[in-house]
């Protein structure tokens, strides 16, 4: 008797719901209609918009444009100007762009380029196999779980951060561009991409049904019938890598284990290296460049500060690191960032580059744009509102290397030096303000050096595991 008023109130409180939700009826039409007067900036606004469909560059207030310069007190020594084309490989070129002024200075040269066509095959290669891996991982689980809806949703993306790039090196190293040139497909990786995407989508498909047929009449703790569906899944991984290797070799070229690279030198000589990908990276890297002296510093506002976070199955290799950051604070950022920047060495850093900034000038500014003035609402939210409403996330990766500061030293404006060609921002570079900092800056690649002692204990935490889906991803 219970159980049945149970349901009547739950039934009750249903319903209660339902009519609490209301269309739009006349009257409400009425006063929403009502509230848009055709005073004369509404007019002058709605004919500028009938026929432009420009909302932003009508906002855009180029005081605060013109404001920012491109001057800088401290500037790391770095020269030239990367392009990564149409692809997603802003992490690449950015942790290759950290480590040209080595190279440059090592073989005495002022234009030096790594070959990101080298590590974005090996990147891809990986991801194939990392996402088979978690396929055959969780063949068990239904098709509409969480995890696996995650992994098939997207097998392979050029996307990564540092510790991707950190992944490939140590383990592929790293060429000059001449070694291994970009083609059409490394410079526009979409097709590509897409093709090896519903041929990884099937072959994932493939195990998941092996898995089911295999498992269909198993008894339990048949080691033997385990021991030969382990056996049959991974010999169906390695037939489709070795379908992946081809439409990558195919597509890309097949990378180089040694190679022999000629160039000339600013003495006007010609000089040959010999070398092996893994012999030169070892070249040119920092001393200690592992995870345990490069950290990654993160400014999250919707988690606790001073505390370390681990994206669970954020990487490329198996054998690899995944994303960790230590969550710190902007002003803690700036002032260690400030300090490596001074000591001539440069960040890989990571932002959202299409919020408030204008790259035709290369200017980044949070008051540049005035979409409340000019469309009469109210945009405004602070930095965790917009995470947390997934509008603003880190989307971008390029290197900090100069900064501004006022006559106390405290920082203004910084510049990032960006991978989008010459053509884009001020001749390559992006200026951004202090401020601009605090509400669009995400991660940092930083030598803990640079870090007080308060976050260096921190960053030894044990790293609290965040889902691969979380929102900040």
């Amino acid at each position: 008797m219970k159980l049945r008023y149970l349901f009547a109130g739950m039934l009750l409180c249903g319903a209660t719901a339902v009519a609490s939700a209301q269309s739009i009826g006349e009257q409400e039409l009425a006063q929403i209609k009502g509230s848009f007067v055709k005073d004369a900036h509404t007019v002058a606004v709605q004919n500028i918009l009938l026929g432009d469909a420009n909302i932003k560059g009508k906002t855009k207030d180029l005081s605060k444009v013109n404001e920012v310069d491109h001057f800088f007190k401290y500037r790391v020594d770095v020269k030239g100007i990367t392009d990564q084309k149409s692809s997603g490989r802003c992490w690449m070129f950015t942790s290759m762009n950290a480590l040209r002024p080595t190279a440059q200075k090592k073989y005495n040269v002022n234009k030096f380029d790594f070959s990101h066509n080298y590590n974005y095959f090996w990147d891809i290669f990986e991801k194939a196999n990392l996402y088979l891996e978690n396929i055959i991982r969780t063949a068990g689980k239904d098709i509409t779980d969480e995890e696996v809806v995650w992994y098939i949703k997207s097998p392979v993306a050029d996307g990564g951060v540092w510790n991707l790039f950190y992944n490939l090196g140590e383990k592929y190293g790293v060429v000059p561009q001449e070694v291994m040139p970009e083609t059409a497909h490394s410079n526009n990786t979409g097709q590509l991409l897409s093709t090896l995407n519903r041929y990884l989508k099937k072959a994932g498909w493939d195990i998941r049904q092996l898995y089911a047929e295999k498992t269909a009449n198993m008894k339990k703790n048949n080691k033997k019938a385990q021991e030969e569906l382990a056996a049959a899944m991974k010999e169906a991984k390695i037939a489709a890598l070795k379908d992946v290797y081809r439409v990558l070799a195919l597509c890309l070229g097949e990378p180089p284990t040694e190679f022999t690279w000629k160039y000339k030198n600013n003495k006007g000589e010609v000089v040959t290296v010999k070398s092996t990908p893994k012999e030169f990276y070892a070249g040119l890297v920092p001393e200690n460049y592992n995870p345990q002296t490069y950290i990654m510093i993160m400014n999250d506002p919707t988690r606790e500060y001073y505390k370390v976070y681990d994206i669970a199955n954020y990487r490329n290799t198996i054998e690899g690191i995944n994303w960790v950051y230590l969550n710190l604070p902007n002003d803690v950022i700036k002032e260690a960032v400030l300090k490596s920047i001074k000591a001539n060495e440069p960040l890989y850093a990571s932002c959202d580059v299409g919020k408030e900034s204008d790259t035709r000038t290369g200017v980044c500014n949070p008051d540049m744009y005035d979409y409340e003035s000019f469309l009469g609402i109210n945009m405004d939210m602070d930095k965790k509102a917009r995470i947390l409403t997934r509008y603003s996330g880190s989307s971008h990766a390029m290197l900090i290397m100069a900064c501004d500061t006022d006559e106390n030293d405290k920082p203004v404006k910084w510049q990032f030096e960006n991978s989008w060609g010459t053509a884009s921002g001020h001749g390559g570079y992006l200026t951004f303000t202090d401020e601009w900092f605090n509400e669009y800056m995400f991660r940092i690649v930083i030598n803990k050096k640079y870090l007080g002692q308060k976050e260096i204990e921190a960053a030894a935490q044990t790293p609290i595991v965040l889902p691969a889906w979380d929102y900040m991803w």
